[in-house]
């Protein structure tokens, strides 16, 4: 079958990030030293009796995705990846064979995948603390009977999404309700990275809050915060006309122009902006709550001085190596959190999992997003996707998805 791997070696990395700064983005998927291509693999067999096979239907093409193959992540994270790898984790699919170990599921039914690679999948016990509190980050992800790779669609044994089949452990998969097509379904991982990271920083109702980019994750956000608390003013800065129309759609109670933002934000939250001798401006008050979904070091230094004193930023984008001025962090005794994944969660009274709520509102129209998935493309138009995501603004492109024959 024909699947989209990605693969990197340290003299592709170094040949590539040189003739990439040279002859721009177009050499990282296309080229002698490219990261990303089509190539021929089997069908992927299970693993253990506790998997099941899954024939994809849409694969949602995730910014983490586009930072991989331009090389723009921190070799950090290495350790907890391998390669070649076929990419792709925002996924939905059928099951089309069964390991007698899945109980639970059958043969024709439609699920999502939450693409977290476990304790559970790994086949260790006990598992680790933040196993056992149900969130994403294990402490095993490079250990257990699978190779190292934090989820699916960066372990070299567990393919992604963007592949006819795929695996996944049975504790990976939630079933899609009835009546909710595909097209929705595929958007529940990022609805649930959303959802998680506003539970992770849930606003009180009368709080000011500010979200940093009005792209996929941050219209969700949007929704995320109107779903659970809507109650809360929310502001959004969004350069791009197109997403920030869709951010207002969303529930945004205003668009912040970033030329203008510390008048407006005094505005909005009566805070008060000083100048110092040198450099940018610090507001004494500001916002409550601040989700980042850029986290570049401008958004970062921005944001903490925009965020009022005891605020709380989440760090919800993917950024490198930063330099930031701390000053605003201690002389307003700020709290800054990252944002991974998902987990269970206290919610009405239960402790669902996160896909699990997320399934729910999305199928009750409290989080709608059928209207972000703007383009589908079949696998063998890859490159055109890429390109697509390079510029979402020019090609009014939210959600990108790769579609396969159903």
């Amino acid at each position: 079958m024909k699947a989209l791997q990605f693969n990197v070696t340290p003299p592709r990395f170094v040949a590539a990030k040189a003739l990439g700064a040279v002859f721009g983005k177009r050499v990282f998927y296309r080229g002698a030293v490219r990261t990303v291509q089509l190539v021929d693999i089997p069908e992927p067999e299970l693993p253990s009796p506790d998997w099941v096979k899954i024939k994809t239907i849409y694969c949602g093409f995730c910014g983490s995705d586009l930072n991989l193959i331009l090389l723009h992540d921190s070799p950090t994270a290495s350790p907890f990846t391998s390669f070649p790898c076929v990419t792709g984790h925002e996924i939905v699919g059928e099951i089309s064979g069964i390991g007698p170990g899945a109980e639970g599921f059958k043969q024709g039914d439609l699920v999502t995948i939450n693409p977290a690679l476990g304790c559970e999948a790994r086949d260790i016990s006990p598992v680790c603390p933040s196993c056992r509190a149900g969130r994403a980050s294990c402490e095993n992800s490079a250990k257990g009977n699978l190779p190292p790779g934090m989820f699916t669609g960066i372990n070299k044994w567990i393919n992604g999404g963007f592949a006819p089949y795929l695996t996944a452990h049975k504790s990976q998969l939630f079933k899609v309700p009835d009546g909710m097509p595909p097209e929705a379904a595929v958007m529940t991982e990022p609805v649930a990275v959303a959802l998680q990271a506003v539970f992770d920083n849930l606003p009180e109702i009368n709080d000011k809050i500010l979200v940093i980019g009005g792209g996929v994750i941050g219209n969700l956000i949007i929704q995320s915060l109107r779903a659970l608390v809507p109650g809360c003013h929310i502001s959004v800065i969004e350069p791009s006309a197109f997403a920030a129309d869709l951010a207002k759609a969303a529930g945004a109670n205003e668009v912040v122009p970033s030329k203008d933002v510390f008048a407006q934000t005094a505005r909005i939250t009566n805070a008060t902006a000083y100048k110092p001798m040198i450099g940018m401006k610090i507001l004494m008050g500001g916002f409550h709550r601040i989700f980042d979904t850029v986290a570049s070091a401008s958004t970062l230094k921005l944001s903490m001085r925009l965020l009022a004193g005891r605020g709380t930023l989440s760090v919800v984008g993917i950024g490198g190596d930063v330099k930031l001025d701390l000053t605003p962090l201690w002389l307003k005794l700020q709290t800054v959190k990252g944002v991974y994944g998902y987990g269970r969660q206290s919610f009405n009274g239960k402790d669902p999992h996160v896909f699990d709520i997320a399934l729910d509102l999305m199928s009750q129209g409290k989080i709608h997003v059928e209207r972000l998935v703007t383009h589908r493309f079949p696998i063998e138009d890859y490159e055109q996707m890429i390109e697509v995501n390079l510029n979402k603004g020019k090609n009014g492109a939210m959600k990108t998805v790769m579609e396969f024959a159903h």
